[in-house]
């Protein structure tokens, strides 16, 4: 098992190991042919982002049988996606859009693909959801700002290899509060059901990074809260919630 972390120190960006409380500096391609340089960071002297840069975000809808209520469970994948421009750091804030009046967390593992449309490891995710946007009386025809608005995809902190994918607890906090609490072997659609299912028609590629669902239920954050994702073997990805300002 490695864990595999993107940070910054002053200008420059690298990714390393995450060993204990050091981060352990490697150079080449994360996806490909790596190797460390010998330079060992304290965890506290590095500010991590989120932990790959992916082409495309991809997520599942419906996937945990604990989140689908009285819906019929679906019988293939149901997929849609998330702009990259989404992303969020771990530690950086999810920002509630003006006229945004019910955005929810959703606590979710997310699979990160490697060569050749490979499962390279996996990370926590929180894919953050407005829900009268989604399914209100004046909701859009896509999810476009929905589920992709700025800061809806916070990511990290680390990519993990090596876990049984189909078997972590993923828990979700909201203000040290357990609001989600859930194995990774409810889930209707295995990270593999879901790498096949989507690799029949779109290319997938290295970074690139799938949300696989979120368990039982969820509910409105408010500017002040504080949102934590923590899956087994993998750590937490924690992140505030901020409003964004009135414009002038």
């Amino acid at each position: 098992m490695a864990k595999y972390v993107r940070y910054q120190k002053g200008s420059a960006v690298a990714y390393g190991i995450l060993d204990g409380a050091a981060v352990r500096e490697i150079r080449g391609d994360l996806f490909g042919a790596r190797e460390e340089t010998g330079v060992t960071h304290p965890l506290g002297g590095v500010e991590l982002l989120y932990p790959c840069e992916p082409s495309k975000i991809l997520a599942v809808g419906r996937n945990y049988k604990s989140h689908l209520g009285d819906r019929q469970q679906p019988e293939r994948p149901e997929m849609f996606y998330k702009p990259v421009s989404a992303l969020q750091h771990p530690g950086g804030p999810v920002v509630i859009p003006q006229d945004a009046a019910n955005v929810h967390f959703e606590g979710e593992m997310v699979i990160v693909i490697g060569p050749r449309g490979t499962i390279f490891g996996v990370t926590c995710g929180n894919d953050v959801s407005e829900r009268d946007w989604q399914n209100g009386p004046r909701k859009d025809l896509q999810w476009w700002r929905a589920k992709g608005a700025d800061t809806f995809a916070p990511l990290g902190p680390a990519i993990v290899t090596g876990l049984d994918y189909g078997d972590l607890m993923l828990e979700t906090r909201m203000n040290g509060e357990v609001v989600q609490k859930q194995s990774t072997a409810d889930l209707t659609f295995d990270c593999e059901a879901i790498v096949s299912w989507v690799s029949r028609w779109v290319t997938l590629v290295p970074g690139d990074v799938i949300y696989t669902g979120t368990p039982g239920s969820t509910r409105a954050m408010r500017p002040g809260d504080v949102v934590e994702v923590e899956i087994e073997g993998i750590g937490v990805l924690r992140n505030p919630v901020a409003q964004r300002p009135t414009p002038l």
